[in-house]
């Protein structure tokens, strides 16, 4: 049955996506099964309809081979689809990489002036799949709640460029967004970084950089279920191995695609939850998710941050799963998990803004 329905076209798909999350609670429920409770957590309603849908359209993120992989996640962008955010204007970019060009999108909220923040945004995808496409929707949604300008990141996929190509891209990304804050709009002195799952990691990996080479510094990281750590296996990998969209198979596809050479997976700029030294590290807000094999190693670098004496604000959504943030066109709990967040980032970079605080603080709706 889920073979069949995998061969429906995406667009026929979505709208039966989307029907389904606009039926009453009871029939949701009806539709998604008995509550999923796993580890002393209840999965959200949304995100069991979500993934039972995903099951029976055959929905993986690894693949036979990585473009494959990458062709099925941007047919999976067509599948949500939703309206596109309004207010926010876009402008495509060609942004210097370690070798030649990559391509940038700047997402701008109307009427926001000139010198006010900037979230340099890196998607997730295993360091594998993803594009400026698959998370454009995240990013107007970030730019509109946040009020914030958004420079999105194309950085090398692996298998082609491995590591540590993609952490090389997103440092770079991040000293042209600061060298050339004026011709995008921004405040070269409130520039964040910002990243979900692989993308989590790169922006993690751009903080620690910057300390490294004496900065300049990102003032704020906004961190959606990072991987940290993949050279070792905790706890969350093995109760949530299966089931839950990101799976262990997946984690390793995507791992030995990006860093092949095991001995490279404790260097730093992969497993930052290894580096020796946080201090420095910008404040930082950081969304794990309860059903997620990624959970521990996401919650352990927010203990080591804190420890290290960096702001931090823990923040475990025990009743969703990996890839929440790809899914705010659908359920509202994916939303308002994503809102809270988008609160962190706007308060955490208008304190920092040379923009009027009381623009930057003016209704979203």
């Amino acid at each position: 049955m889920s073979t069949l329905l995998s061969r429906i076209p995406p667009s026929v798909q979505g709208a039966a996506l989307h029907t389904a999350f606009a039926l009453p609670q009871p029939a949701r429920r009806i539709l998604a099964g008995p509550p999923v409770r796993r580890d002393g957590l209840e999965l959200a309603l949304d995100a069991q309809l979500l993934l039972r849908m995903a099951a029976l359209t055959n929905l993986t993120l690894s693949a036979a081979t990585p473009e494959v992989a990458r062709a099925k996640l941007e047919a999976g962008r067509t599948m949500l689809g939703g309206p596109i955010v309004p207010g926010v204007r876009t402008r495509n970019l060609n942004l210097p990489a370690t070798v030649g060009t990559m391509p940038g999108r700047l997402y701008e909220p109307d009427n926001l002036p000139a010198g006010s923040p900037l979230l340099v945004y890196f998607h997730g995808g295993g360091w594998v799949i993803g594009s400026l496409d698959t998370h454009d929707g995240l990013c107007r949604y970030l730019a509109k709640q946040s009020t914030v300008r958004v420079l999105s990141v194309g950085y090398r996929l692996a298998p082609e460029y491995p590591f540590p190509a993609a952490a090389d891209d997103a440092y770079a990304a991040y000293r042209y967004s600061v060298e050339h804050a004026e011709a995008l709009g921004a405040d070269p002195a409130a520039i964040a970084v910002g990243g979900d799952s692989a993308g989590g990691n790169l922006a993690a990996v751009v903080c620690l950089d910057a300390v490294r080479h004496g900065g300049p510094r990102p003032v704020f990281q906004l961190l959606f279920y990072p991987s940290t750590d993949p050279s070792v296996r905790r706890r969350s990998r093995d109760v949530f191995a299966d089931g839950f969209l990101l799976t262990d198979y997946d984690m390793t596809w995507f791992v030995d695609h990006y860093c092949p050479q095991v001995e490279s997976r404790t260097d730093p700029r992969i497993a930052v939850l290894l580096a020796d030294d946080l201090r420095g590290v910008p404040p930082t807000y950081l969304a794990t998710s309860g059903f997620d094999p990624l959970r521990d190693e996401g919650n352990a670098f927010a203990d080591r941050l804190r420890e290290s004496g960096v702001p931090v604000v823990k923040r475990q959504h025990d009743d969703l799963m990996h890839g929440f943030t790809n899914f705010i066109s659908l359920g509202t709990r994916f939303r308002e998990a994503v809102s809270e967040a988008a609160g962190a980032l706007r308060t955490g970079l208008a304190l920092r803004s040379r923009a009027n605080v009381v623009d930057i603080f003016r209704p979203t709706a």
